[in-house]
């Protein structure tokens, strides 16, 4: 009876864990799921989803530099001179003047480095002259006088800013770093999944690590309780007993630890997964996957050819380095001489009326153009030199910068294919000690019921068993993260698990 009670109890403390997880509420995942969910809710990737929106519209600001100017303004003025004394007798009263303008101009500038001005103008001046008539009679002269134009400007570089101008290069470098954005958020998502893929794994690990210590457990509880009913009719020494006692209260506090991991490695996965962790508190994430070894496709060649056209990071430096070349050709156009041809030309009117200033311009009888250049080049141009040569430098450092990640790129792969064949390899070494360790048991169990065994070889064999159980369920998992590691290390993670990034 004493036995029993005994038994129950160890039960009851293996359990009691159990008993509270029915309480909460079990989600059997698959990876797809886990890996899914983490892509609409982890919160490091919804920020990194922002960048490419404000790279686009840096973008699309930098277009706006050809946007064209409008202006407009208009002005009224007046003005009456000072009085003028004639002969100390005669006061004259001084010339008024009303004039009203209006100005709009159109300018912008186009990709060619082409400079363009519109402008039309009118201005209508209405005023009185005063002069004297015969006696001391003052005579008023009403006079009106409009005129009025339209002309069109254009300036063109021919040398310096013709085609590699400054605006033209830095959205170049826009278009550059919202490839780099993109090529960041592609990181960015094949981290999270990878990171998911090896917490899913190890969460399924301490899963199957809980089970081999209960199964551990439970043998340590069988031996004790065949080795009491023993004691007790004088076929073994007390020792054994408390040996077996030993051997059980170890065996559940490796129990109890292995619990308390997979508590923590549920919590490392359920971060990865949502952005509000308290409504999966009470949540028991249970991953659905089985642990298996399928025979790995490994091609050091293939793998690298991925790694040199897939991975994120190299791609960004590929366009860091792009965009350092574009750098070059600005710092270079600041070395040529400033070189611009100018034309222009437009119609003028001029009459007494406003009205008529309009007609005069439609009628285009008033013509006029130009045509001239200018050209102006800093004696030495020393800064713009350097400039160019300190961008050069740059470029070539960071050419042997992108040539030494090629050559680590490679090493990394060369080293995750090595490490999946092994991991492949030492599935099957660990699953045989696993067979072996079985057989070993089984067999030491039944010498120990004839009685040409011990219980503390038969405690031994238990520990090695529950050892080369473990080491088993390390090694698949070791093995599946390998195989995480070398997709991450290709950068084919997402087309590993058919993840197509579509970006607007």
């Amino acid at each position: 009876m004493k036995t029993r009670w005994i038994a129950l109890w160890l039960l009851a403390g293996c359990t009691f864990l159990d008993a509270q997880e029915v309480q909460r509420e079990v989600r059997r995942w698959s990876l797809t799921d886990c890996i899914q969910h983490s892509l609409e809710h982890n919160l490091e990737l919804r920020i990194e989803r922002y960048n490419p929106e404000l790279a686009l519209f840096n973008l699309r600001a930098g277009y706006g530099a050809y946007d064209p100017v409008l202006s407009a303004s208009g002005q009224h003025d007046y003005s009456k001179a000072g009085e003028t004394l004639l002969e100390g007798t005669f006061t004259l009263p001084g010339r008024e003047q009303d004039v009203n303008s209006f100005r709009t101009t159109l300018n912008g500038l186009l990709p060619w480095g082409t400079l363009y001005n519109i402008t039309l103008s009118a201005r209508d001046v209405d005023g009185i002259r005063y002069g004297l008539g015969s006696g001391t009679n003052i005579l008023e002269f009403p006079y009106s006088d409009s005129s009025g134009s339209i002309n069109i400007s254009v300036t063109q570089p021919l040398w310096k800013d013709f085609w590699y101008n400054p605006t033209r290069l830095r959205i170049q470098i826009l278009k550059n770093r919202l490839k780099w954005s993109e090529q960041a958020l592609r990181a960015r998502m094949i981290d999270i999944i990878t990171r998911v893929e090896l917490a899913y794994y190890d969460l399924k690990a301490a899963y199957e690590n809980v089970k081999v210590q209960q199964m551990a457990l439970q043998l340590s509880e069988q031996l004790l309780a065949e080795n009491r009913k023993r004691v007790e009719v004088g076929a073994l020494a007390p020792l054994d007993e408390k040996q077996a006692e030993a051997d059980v209260a170890a065996r559940r506090a490796d129990l109890i630890a292995a619990q308390r991991n997979l508590a923590v490695l549920e919590n490392n996965l359920k971060q990865l997964l949502t952005d509000n962790f308290a409504e999966w508190s009470h949540v028991r994430l249970e991953p659905s996957a089985e642990l298996d070894a399928p025979p790995p496709i490994l091609d050091v060649q293939d793998s690298w050819s991925k790694g040199l056209t897939m991975r994120p990071d190299f791609l960004q430096a590929q366009l860091d380095l792009e965009q350092q070349g574009i750098q070059v050709k600005i710092d270079r156009n600041e070395l040529y001489p400033q070189v611009d041809l100018r034309v222009g030309g437009g119609y003028a009117g001029s009459t007494p009326e406003f009205s008529g200033v309009f007609g005069d311009i439609r009628d285009r009888d008033q013509p006029s153009w130009f045509v001239g250049g200018q050209i102006s080049y800093p004696l030495g141009n020393r800064a713009a030199l350097n400039a160019y040569r300190a961008s050069k430098a740059r470029y070539e450092a960071r050419l042997l910068a992108l040539k030494k990640l090629e050559q680590d790129i490679m090493i990394e792969i060369d080293n995750a294919v090595k490490l999946a064949q092994a991991n492949y390899e030492r599935v099957a070494a660990t699953r045989e000690a696993r067979e072996f360790a079985e057989a070993a048991l089984a067999a030491e169990q039944k010498k120990l019921e004839s009685g040409k065994s011990t219980s503390f070889v038969v405690l031994r064999l238990q520990r090695d068993l529950t050892a080369a159980r473990a080491d088993e369920i390390s090694a698949l998992v070791q093995y599946r993260r390998s195989l995480a590691l070398l997709a991450q290390a290709e950068g084919s993670t997402l087309e590993r698990h058919g993840i197509e990034l579509i970006l607007q």
